[in-house]
This record gives structure tokens, C-alpha cells and sequence, in this order.
């Protein structure tokens, strides 16, 4: 499959203009740097590259086609990442954390960040359709290219 300029620029329109809009994933990101350092930040933001990942191999072979022909399956997975994001926040403010940053203060353990990035931006609608309507439908695994 032969891109052209025209198509390339759209892609990469869409892309940034995707990107200069926050989201879950940023929100998550932007969260955890603040409340736990530049090491929890950078972490929490390879799970979210962990998690396009995912969305990229699904869209490559077929399955995000398949999760958006489906609006019961779409919307399963869209409310599970809702109630993860709620979940999360609810933990947070059940937490005993106290808002000082101080060297004291607990931290959580860096893979349970990396992994909450990568649940968090797999449960994405938003990425999901990004993969599922840029990257063609086995796009990846086309024979005949």
C-alpha cells in the first residue's frame, strides 16, 4: 500500500490535532508526575506507549475492526475504562496520602504505575478509534502489498 502526500498529511493532521487534546492518558500522566516525580511521570507515560501498542497489533490484525462493528462490545470496553478511571480516582481520594511531597512521603511501586499506564490507555476509546479508522484493517499483514 503506496501512501500519498495528500493521505500522509491528513493522518498526520488528525494525529496532532488528537494529541494536542488531552485525554485520559495525559490526564493519568500529568497526574502522576505531579503527585509522585519526574520518575513516576516518565513510567506511567512508557505504559501508555505500551498501550498504543496494543491498540496498533489489534488494529493490524483486525480486532479493533471487529470492537467497533460491535456496539456491545465497544461500549463493554468503553465502560470499563470509565469505571478504571473512577476506580482510580476513588482510590485516590480514599488514600491516607497526604499532600506533601516531602521524601517521606509513600510512593507506589513504579511497575504498578507502568502497568495502570498501560490498562489505562488500552481501556481508551478515544486511542481505540484513532487505531481502528487510521490503520486499515490488517493493514500490517496485506499480502498483496
Amino acid at each position: 500500500m503506496i501512501f500519498t502526500h495528500s493521505s500522509l498529511l491528513l493522518f498526520v493532521s488528525a494525529a496532532l490535532v488528537l494529541l494536542a487534546i488531552p485525554g485520559p492518558a495525559v490526564l493519568y500522566v500529568t497526574s502522576r508526575s505531579i503527585g509522585q516525580g519526574r520518575s513516576a511521570g516518565l513510567v506511567s507515560a512508557l505504559g501508555i506507549g505500551v498501550g498504543t501498542l496494543v491498540h496498533v497489533a489489534a488494529a493490524a490484525v483486525g480486532l479493533s475492526a471487529l470492537l467497533m462493528s460491535s456496539v456491545v462490545a465497544f461500549s463493554v470496553v468503553k465502560y470499563l475504562g470509565a469505571a478504571y478511571l473512577i476506580y482510580l480516582g476513588v482510590q485516590k481520594l480514599r488514600g491516607a496520602e497526604s499532600l506533601d511531597l516531602s521524601e517521606e512521603a509513600p510512593r507506589a511501586n513504579l511497575s504498578r504505575i507502568f502497568g495502570q499506564g498501560v490498562v489505562v490507555n488500552i481501556l481508551n476509546p478515544r486511542r481505540r478509534f484513532f487505531s481502528s479508522h487510521f490503520f486499515p484493517n490488517s493493514w500490517i499483514l496485506r499480502a498483496d502489498r
